[in-house]
């Protein structure tokens, strides 16, 4: 192998997989916390969590059948340990069995509803009240501009292809809270403050752009992200929730079979490949119906 050619081989066995780039970038946000901030995450609980994801998956796998995935059961693993935070480590055991349990138990036409951390991260403050609760995710200036530039980037580079969601979800949540402040004439500290959170972070980039428990068209995608700005606005100026846009988003699940249902467009599958207009293999997502693959082939 020619070592000119290692960075680009090295990037396309990343790419080959949008779980790679995700992984990743939950790492270093998990670096970043454990390394500059003092909000509670610890390596134990990322091993506790991982526990119970992989129990979780493996037993499902078992059940179900199909392909061990490892991959989401560590980036929901990573994910619980960024935001829930919790009295005793088994609990993040818990979170991760109930996360990926749910994720072959709660299922339509294929797909599950929920994204594994939200529900489990729900599931936990209900039955455990205020013994779990979500980490505010303050890490300072620095730190969270790193984050947020790394969550882009995984994004950008990921091949799931999910910048649309996320920036709809932050431009409306953004556009709500600034408006809401200019209105009553608040301060602009208050609504940035409300924005400059690791919580937001972590799920704008990583939660609600999760392709298996997300609409499949553009069009759905973005009337859903919207609908979770706007559940996740509420719940913060009117009961004041903690977690309001984890809560919106496990609230709002039921609306993805509703919006596929109403506007079809191809089901995405982890790195399967399939074809662009132009011809060229992503290893993005695959059609989710036959027939809709049709007129594009007729076209290549």
């Amino acid at each position: 192998m020619d070592v000119r050619d290692a960075p680009s081989q090295i990037f396309g066995a990343v790419n080959r997989d949008a779980r790679h780039w995700q992984i990743l970038a939950l790492s270093g946000l998990f670096l970043i916390s454990i390394l500059t901030t003092d909000y509670g995450a610890r390596p134990m609980h990322l091993v506790s969590a991982l526990a119970g994801t992989m129990t979780a998956q493996i037993i499902g796998t078992a059940i179900v059948g199909g392909k061990f995935e490892w991959k989401s059961a560590a980036i929901t693993s990573l994910s619980l340990t960024i935001l829930m935070r919790a009295v005793a480590p088994w609990m993040w055991f818990v979170a991760g069995l109930i996360g990926i349990g749910l994720k072959f138990a709660v299922r339509y036409n294929g797909k599950h509803i929920f994204n594994p951390a939200c529900i489990a991260i729900v599931a936990m403050c209900l039955l455990f009240d205020r013994d779990v609760w979500v980490s505010p995710g303050q890490w300072g200036q620095a730190p969270l501009l790193l984050g947020w530039a790394a969550a882009a980037a995984a994004l950008v580079l990921s091949s799931a292809k999910r910048l649309d969601i996320a920036l709809a979800f932050f431009g409306t949540f953004a556009a709500i809270l600034i408006g809401r402040a200019l209105w009553l004439g608040d301060p602009m500290s208050i609504p940035m403050h409300q924005l400059s959170t690791g919580t937001l972070l972590v799920f704008t980039f990583f939660m609600i752009t999760d392709p298996r428990s997300t609409p499949d068209s553009r069009i759905g995608r973005i009337l859903f992200a919207a609908l979770v700005a706007i559940l996740s606005a509420w719940f913060i100026i009117v009961p004041n929730v903690l977690a309001a846009p984890i809560m919106a988003l496990a609230a709002l699940s039921f609306l993805t079979p509703i919006l596929d249902r109403l506007l079809p467009a191809d089901r995405f599958q982890w790195g399967k490949p399939s074809k662009s207009k132009e011809g060229r293999i992503h290893e993005t997502q695959t059609p989710g119906r036959s027939g809709d693959a049709r007129p594009q082939l007729a076209r290549l």
